[in-house]
């Protein structure tokens, strides 16, 4: 399997004046392509710091991080961009979405940055609305849509770009018991089709349908351990 991700003795700390604070204190890992891998634990434990690590919105205070065989630390402020732009698509609990635009303009946002013109933005747009079940709600505003098919607009905006790997930070943490499980039913799909999907929860019943869960606690590693992943896409 091709390596996707690879960090080595990564360390962050955070210097709060009086006491230096360790959030993550030696974390090595490997993620292949098309894994799907849950980060549990506690608040504290560690587990949003690495994820804001692993998609390149924080920078480790030491250690080496390898994605799609580049290092990290090497690379540009434009090639970062790029790759938050191009090579990860974030998924947030909040959504994110930004109110005045239609669900269409959200989903279309970071064609905008990628360069494409307007009518490949609208059509690719389409798509991944299309995919995530939302074809009729297109030109829905936030505001005029359940939690549930806020997120699935946050998915597909995720999507948008053909990234190779989804981050998600806590991505049913504002839904019912039921959007959670068709949202979860999404990542499965998504994962299904080659996207290597990495999911932050604190929820046990969220977290079984990855095929692999991390657990962290006090910026460590814990356990490590393939899972046989529930699904719900037989139930629909």
């Amino acid at each position: 399997m091709n390596e996707v991700i690879s960090i080595k003795h990564i360390k962050k700390e955070y210097d709060m004046g009086s006491q230096i604070i360790a959030a993550l204190k030696d974390v090595s890992l490997t993620i292949n392509k098309n894994e799907y891998v849950a980060l549990m634990g506690p608040s504290g434990s560690g587990k949003s710091t690495l994820m804001n690590i692993l998609g390149c919105l924080d920078t480790p205070s030491s250690g080496s991080y390898v994605l799609n065989s580049k290092e990290v630390s090497q690379m540009t402020d434009d090639e970062l961009a790029f790759v938050r732009n191009k090579e990860i698509g974030f998924v947030f609990q909040t959504f994110n979405l930004l109110p005045r635009l239609s669900s269409l303009e959200n989903v279309a946002l970071p064609l905008v940055y990628a360069g494409l013109g307007a009518r490949e933005r609208k059509e690719r747009a389409e798509q991944v609305m299309e995919m995530v079940g939302l074809k009729d709600r297109m030109d829905h505003k936030p505001n005029q849509l359940s939690g549930g098919q806020r997120q699935r607009v946050a998915i597909a905006r995720a999507l948008v770009n053909n990234p190779s790997i989804i981050l998600a930070d806590e991505p049913t943490g504002n839904l019912d018991t039921k959007t959670s499980y068709e949202i979860m039913n999404i990542f499965e799909e998504i994962n299904n089709k080659g996207n290597t999907v990495i999911l932050v929860t604190h929820e046990e019943d969220i977290a079984r349908h990855a095929r692999r869960i991390l657990r962290l606690r006090d910026g460590l590693i814990e356990t490590d351990q393939v899972n046989e992943p529930v699904s719900h896409l037989q139930e629909r």
